[in-house]
């Protein structure tokens, strides 16, 4: 009797399959791709800041600046000129978003900050070169390990009747306004006192000394990093904040009182 192997069924896989493995290895190739892209582009975005030239500021320079400051930085009727500001006026004006300014006003405004460092010090290091001026301070001077007590009364002296002697800003004539020094970085207090950016007039060595500034920024440092003992500061705008508080919240609560007692007595 003719031994019958078994017959070998021919399993069919699903029309499905095909298309899921095509899709896995879509996946597998896109996110192997990206990630190489991703590392890729890193690098090259860290060579590329890290290889920033006065070349380079130059350029910058003439494509976000020469507008209004001119190509041979001698100004226009819509900048002034920058001969003799140097890098150090540069890094302030545009490190705080002061610069580009977006529009004509009493007063440049901060806002968010358009170019990275080392953007920023390229094109310091391109107006460095052609119109030199006050430059960057040495680390002593901003370490903020200076006399808080000396920079306090200092800035009392020469600081205090624009920007008040909490550092909180205030109004100044015709739309213009001392900032608030209450996040400003230590720098940045050194480059306005030698700089005088907008209505700030500069304090050379002969105003104040190395060691002058020195203790005025410990000083402000120091009140940076040290909450009001007193509670709220009301804006440390002194008695023109305590009093409209005391008019509106402890006059009114006394009013409120009196209103309560009449209507419960009638």
């Amino acid at each position: 009797m003719a031994r019958t192997s078994p017959r070998r069924s021919n399993g069919r896989r699903s029309p499905w399959a095909a298309a899921a493995l095509i899709g896995i290895g879509l996946l597998i190739t896109g996110g192997v791709y990206a990630g190489a892209s991703a590392a890729m582009a890193a690098t090259t975005d860290t060579q590329v800041a890290s290889a920033l030239t006065v070349e380079d500021g130059k350029r910058l320079f003439q494509a976000n600046c020469a507008t209004c400051h001119g190509l041979d930085l001698q100004g226009s009727a819509d900048g002034p000129s920058l001969y003799g500001v140097g890098e150090l006026a540069v890094e302030f004006q545009v490190a705080t978003g002061r610069m580009p300014m977006a529009m004509q006003g009493p007063q440049a405004p901060q806002k968010p900050v358009q170019f990275t460092e080392d953007q920023i010090l390229a094109m310091a290091a391109y107006v460095q070169t052609q119109a030199p001026g006050p430059t960057f301070p040495d680390d002593e001077t901003i370490d903020g390990e200076g006399d808080v007590a000396r920079g306090a009364e200092l800035f009392r002296i020469n600081c205090a009747m624009c920007h008040n002697v909490a550092a909180a800003g205030g109004a100044l004539t015709e739309g213009k306004y001392a900032p608030a020094l209450h996040t400003t970085s230590a720098l940045h207090m050194y480059a306005a006192m030698v700089t005088g950016p907008q209505n700030m007039p500069v304090f050379n060595d002969l105003n104040l000394t190395t060691e002058d500034k020195r203790d005025i920024i410990s000083a402000l440092l120091f009140l940076q990093e040290n909450e009001s003992p007193g509670g709220f500061s009301l804006g440390s705008l002194g008695p023109v904040s305590e009093g409209l508080f005391i008019w509106v919240f402890g006059i009114g609560a006394l009013i409120a009182i009196t209103v309560w007692i009449t209507a419960k007595s009638n």
